[in-house]
């Protein structure tokens, strides 16, 4: 008996597994006690080799048979066998039976005293199946992995750094998406619906994306339409390496027209840009011609509130469990609100708007409230009907009458996966006009313009991303020169435009700090420092620059390697040679 037993094991492979174990199991009756443990010690080998040849059923089953004819081991054996099989499972994609398996590795593990570092890793295993492109079958890994976690003490982050629940809405988002490109938004609706009670979501409604301008043509709202659709130059590029072959694509020089726009009965949802209404969305960037290209972040980031998915012209959205309702209000708040660049160049120009005539006195400004005060004194600089300013949290909205106005540009947030960058260009005219409406605010405060000749370098030390790596050295060789240090986030908004519009030479990383630029004097020369990615958005900063007047030489350093970011936020080093020969191109002595 015991020459036939290791005969067989011996012969043992992944072809004949199971007729293998078949017959092996037959012999097991035959075994004494002390034949026994070592079949099943014999047994355990053969998993072991199983597993490591990938046959995790073959592995799991010897690892059962083991733990059935084994008394001192049997609870080890049978953990193997669990563990074993939870992994074979999840292989498969065979994920209805995993729970089960997941309670009996419980009790399984309390009977034993085991404390789990062999449990085995779903987390890992979802990894896998997301790197291989298969969204479900890391989705359905996810949720026995968050299972796992509350049960069984698990692993609670993933391998990129997310909580398991941010992964799997990350996922079932990017897989509504490719349902709703295609036109199969009922089939998306009903993906959501399966995972959503555990994800702690509400259900999603199917709505037509409209702009504003075709909302109110529908009979749906009141449109004044304040500057019409016009041709807007291309910038002109300057590199000091010069002509340099850019990556991206040059943004529309059809500037849209500026608005103002109202509509009643509207559910709004602070920190994103989403307007519903009826069966519609409210919403430029999704409804422009060119929107194909965008990857919308409504409902996608950390500090949303909602779940959105965009394809096809249609968009699902996520109903709210509560809902705060107000009689009426301005729209500025949404998307990346905090963001100075973002609020800025986004944000601030439909002031110009809210201040005309056309947009009724009474309504007041509503705001994201964790965006920083500076954000909320521009409101008040340029505010000029005493409407009141109110901040919203992070909680559904419904207005029972809600002003809107658009961005300057077509701007996406970002673009999809293998698209090239879209370089939007803003239009000298709003930017200038939002700048003339800031300075004459400004005048009525009796604050001093003039330009003064100072030379100012920007200072990035208290940002993580986009930072340049050796500022003090650069800082160093510019301090020889007469250049003071400037930290702008530490200063008030009116102390920004001073001391920017003060400057005739700028030096400083091409950062929100360089949006308010375009408060310069029109004389103003400005060094942008910045990585060497060619798909960086150079058109926009310096259609954004030279609004005011003022110049922009580029200098591109070298990119820090091996940092995990977006291409955008990368670190850089720029040499004192490089600078000091920026400014003699942009005409100053040092």
């Amino acid at each position: 008996m015991r020459d036939d037993f290791r005969r067989i094991l011996t012969q043992a492979n992944r072809a004949n597994g199971g007729a293998t174990l078949d017959t092996i199991e037959g012999t097991l009756v035959a075994l004494t006690e002390d034949r026994a443990e070592t079949a099943a010690q014999h047994l355990a080998t053969l998993a072991f080799r199983y597993q490591g040849e990938g046959s995790f059923d073959l592995a799991a089953r010897a690892y059962g048979l083991a733990a059935q004819i084994s008394r001192a081991r049997a609870a080890r054996y049978e953990l193997a066998a669990i563990r074993t099989s939870i992994v074979d499972r999840c292989r498969r994609q065979a994920f209805d039976g995993v729970e089960d398996l997941l309670e009996a590795l419980r009790r399984a593990k309390a009977v034993a005293g085991d404390r789990g570092q062999d449990d085995p890793s779903l987390i890992h295993i979802a990894w896998d199946y997301e790197l291989a492109g298969d969204a479900e079958g890391a989705v359905r890994s996810y949720l026995l992995a968050r299972i796992a976690r509350d049960t069984l003490g698990g692993q609670a982050i993933t391998i990129d750094g997310d909580a398991i629940e941010r992964k799997i809405r990350n996922l079932r988002s990017l897989q509504m998406t490719t349902l709703a490109e295609v036109g199969r938004h009922e089939e998306a609706q009903a993906l959501h619906e399966r995972t959503r009670t555990i994800l702690g979501l509400g259900p999603v409604r199917i709505y037509d994306i409209v702009s504003a301008r075709q909302a109110a043509a529908q009979g749906e709202g009141d449109y004044r339409e304040l500057v019409s659709p016009r041709r807007i130059a291309e910038p002109e590029i300057r590199f000091l390496e010069g002509p340099v072959a850019l990556t991206s694509v040059c943004g529309t020089l059809d500037a849209p027209p500026q608005y103002v726009a109202r509509f009643k009965d509207c559910l709004t949802f602070p920190r994103s840009n989403i307007v519903l209404q009826g069966s519609r969305l409210i919403y430029d960037l999704a409804a422009h011609p060119d929107s194909g290209i965008a990857d919308i972040k409504d409902g996608k980031n950390a500090d949303q509130i909602m779940t959105a998915v965009y394809g096809g012209g249609r968009a699902l959205v996520e109903e709210p469990a509560e809902v705060r309702i107000l009689d009426a209000g301005l729209m500025m708040f949404g998307l990346q609100s905090r963001n100075y660049g973002h609020w800025l160049l986004e944000f601030v120009p439909r002031m110009l708007w809210f201040n005309d005539p056309a947009c009724p006195a009474g309504f007041p400004i509503c705001i994201d409230d964790h965006m920083p005060e500076t954000h909320r004194q521009i409101v008040e600089l340029l505010d000029r009907r005493g409407r009141p300013i109110l901040p919203l949290p992070a909680q559904a909205v419904r207005f029972k009458e809600l002003g809107v106005a658009p961005v300057p540009t077509f701007f996406p947030f970002d673009v999809r996966p293998g698209v090239p960058v879209y370089d939007s260009v803003w239009p000298k005219d709003i930017l200038g006009a939002m700048r003339r409406a800031v300075f004459e605010r400004l005048a009525v405060r009796g604050l001093d313009l003039r330009p003064t000749g100072r030379r100012i370098v920007l200072s990035r030390k208290g940002f993580t991303q986009r930072q340049l790596v050796n500022e003090a050295e650069i800082i160093n060789a510019l301090a020889r020169y007469g250049f003071e240090v400037a930290y702008p986030e530490k200063l008030s908004f009116v102390e920004q435009i001073a001391l920017y519009h003060s400057a005739d030479v700028i030096v400083g990383s091409a950062s929100s700090a360089m949006t308010n630029t375009i408060f310069c004097n029109d004389k103003a020369r400005v060094v942008a420092l910045i990585h060497e990615n060619r798909s960086f958005n150079f058109r926009g900063y310096t259609s954004m620059i030279e609004s005011s007047g003022a110049q922009v030489l580029y200098i591109r350093g070298t990119t820090v390697p091996g940092e995990k970011t977006h291409p955008f936020h990368a670190n850089y080093t720029v040499t004192p040679q490089q600078v000091l020969r920026g400014l003699e191109r942009v005409g100053l002595s040092p």
